[in-house]
């Protein structure tokens, strides 16, 4: 077999904090050939990104790779000066980053910045740089690419955000491709297009791709091979269809257990028996909670809600589906009285909440009925506020406890509901990891003992273990205190597992609507099918795209 373009041996990396250095990675070894895609899987802190940046060169001023070695096409690159790297970055191996809205320049073109990339490497005029901008956003399947070239990040979707990354990635076209979870928060559909795209890019040019990845059904249809990553180390390695239909590895069977797939449930998600919560009586259904009639909104001449009705019952679950700008969040948002609707209607518990303005309805008594989780828990925190002090402001807000013992108790009681320690009360936000941020995030909605709970997207960003954990406590509380939910999600099995019913919502308008067993099993409407069609799995093909050969 020919020699490997990329070589990582026993690379171990350490990052230096106020309580000593902390190795990320532990001796790990990888190769990569040619035309091969790479897969490498695990959780949040398993040392997925820190390969990636790793390699690339990038690790901040508190990393160093303390021993191993990285090859890129035989050059030992693990030590190289700056003039070395640079004519590599970007023209020999590129990167897409996770958050492509970040990683954008906010106050440059989208333009500008491919033919940044384009001019750095290649002796080019303004005109001619461009013009190859233009054609690398036909690349990427941008619609009016030469009039997008003058749009700026915040004028575009997440998934036309991504699309202008993977054109920056691909515009010197680089032996090697490294794409770090490229797909997180995009819904089903754009995810399909965005990875079809990658895998066909790399194909077509010859290039090897490693993508990192925590969904493990994208990592199955995209990778020739896949490595699991479990605290800095490399704990199993293997093509697909032997990874997941025997994983060897403890921890691989606990990732592939908490997975969803179309036969899930909420119990079989989680990854040990005796961290199931003990099953809970639902609590019964007192009628309809929440109806909603012709509901409509316009922003600027673009009509994102178009005339939409449903209703949900007490202690009931609705599931809300449909791609990026299909009007999930804006609808959510109308229900929770933070926008104004249109036209329409919404009625709860017999009181018509849509008459009173969203900028007035904090002082509604139905304000602490109702309760927004929001998807990034971490930014929906007041970065100056503790857990406990996040906890208890809707609590001074909605239910007029001041400081004192009933504050303490209460704040104490839904930490306990959700699993948050005791101990971590009086941590601030960025001292939370993910999974606990979600848990603040909970307990702080349910604080003044809310009737309906608003999800947008509540486990979008977290790893399959967590969301497993976090799905099972949101289930638990559903019946627990009878609460009603409106699940908002991208995730099409996530929905079926937690929901009874399903709307899904297209360019604003509902398409179809049914309950959730009924409408996995035979969706009527073609765009239904196109969202279950597109939804990752386990069975990749015996001979899957970019297996070196």
């Amino acid at each position: 077999m020919t020699a490997p373009l990329l070589s990582i041996e026993d690379l171990r990396v350490g990052f230096s904090t106020r309580h000593g250095l902390v190795e990320a990675l532990r001796g790990i070894s990888l190769g990569l050939h040619v035309g091969e895609t790479l897969g490498i899987v695990g959780e949040s802190g398993s040392g997925k990104s820190v390969t990636a940046l790793a390699v690339m060169r990038l690790l901040d001023r508190a990393g160093r790779i303390s021993a191993g070695r990285i090859s890129f096409r035989g050059q030992d690159i693990t030590h190289a000066p700056r003039h070395v790297l640079q004519p590599l970055r970007g023209a020999a191996m590129s990167m897409i980053f996770q958050n492509p809205r970040a990683a954008l320049n906010p106050i440059r073109t989208v333009g500008l910045q491919i033919a940044d990339v384009l001019r750095a490497h290649e002796p080019l005029s303004a005109r001619e740089a461009r013009d190859r901008a233009g054609v690398l956003l036909e690349a990427v399947r941008i619609r009016d690419p030469l009039a997008r070239l003058d749009a700026y990040p915040h004028e575009l979707s997440g998934g036309m955000c991504q699309r202008v990354m993977i054109a920056m990635a691909i515009a010197c076209e680089p032996a090697l491709l490294i794409a770090d979870e490229p797909t997180t928060g995009l819904d089903a559909t754009t995810q399909k297009t965005v990875m079809d795209l990658l895998s066909e890019t790399t194909a077509r040019r010859g290039m090897a791709m490693v993508l990192i990845t925590h969904d493990l059904g994208l990592a199955a249809q995209y990778c020739g091979r896949i490595a699991v990553m479990q605290q800095g180390l490399v704990v199993e390695e293997a093509p697909p269809h032997k990874l997941f239909g025997a994983p060897r590895h403890a921890y691989t069977r606990r990732l592939v257990a908490a997975s969803p797939t179309r036969q899930s449930t909420i119990a079989s998600l989680l990854p040990e028996a005796s961290a199931a919560p003990p099953a809970a009586p639902a609590v019964p259904r007192g009628g309809r909670l929440l109806e909603v009639r012709g509901l409509v909104k316009r922003f600027a001449g673009t009509t994102a809600v178009d005339d939409v009705s449903f209703h949900l019952d007490a202690g009931e679950s609705l599931g809300l589906v449909g791609e990026s700008g299909s009007g999930k969040s804006t609808l959510s948002r109308l229900v929770c009285r933070l926008l104004d609707q249109t036209a329409g209607s919404i009625r709860f518990d017999g009181t018509d909440i849509g008459a009173v303005p969203a900028r007035g309805f904090h002082r509604n008594p139905h304000r602490r009925d109702i309760q927004l989780v929001f998807q990034d828990h971490g930014g929906s925190l007041n970065p100056r506020f503790t857990a406990f002090q996040s906890i208890a402001d809707p609590l001074k807000l909605l239910a007029g406890l001041g400081e004192g013992e009933a504050l303490q108790r209460r704040v104490g009681e839904c930490a306990e509901r959700v699993g948050l320690p005791a101990e971590l009360l009086g941590r601030f936000p960025h001292q939370l990891s993910g999974g606990q941020q979600a848990r603040v995030g909970i307990a702080r909605a349910i604080a003044a003992r809310p009737r309906l709970l608003v999800l947008d997207e509540p486990t979008a960003a977290l790893d399959v273990s967590v969301q497993a954990v976090i799905l099972a406590l949101l289930d638990r509380l559903r019946r627990e205190e009878g609460l009603s939910f409106l699940f908002v999600s991208h995730d099409l099995n996530l929905v079926r597992m937690m929901c009874q019913r399903i709307i899904v919502l297209q360019a604003g308008k509902v398409v179809e609507e049914g309950k959730s067993d009924a409408l996995f099993a035979a969706p009527r409407a073609a765009y239904t099918a196109e969202l279950l069609a597109a939804i990752p799995h386990f069975a990749p093909e015996p001979s899957v795209p970019g297996t070196a050969g």
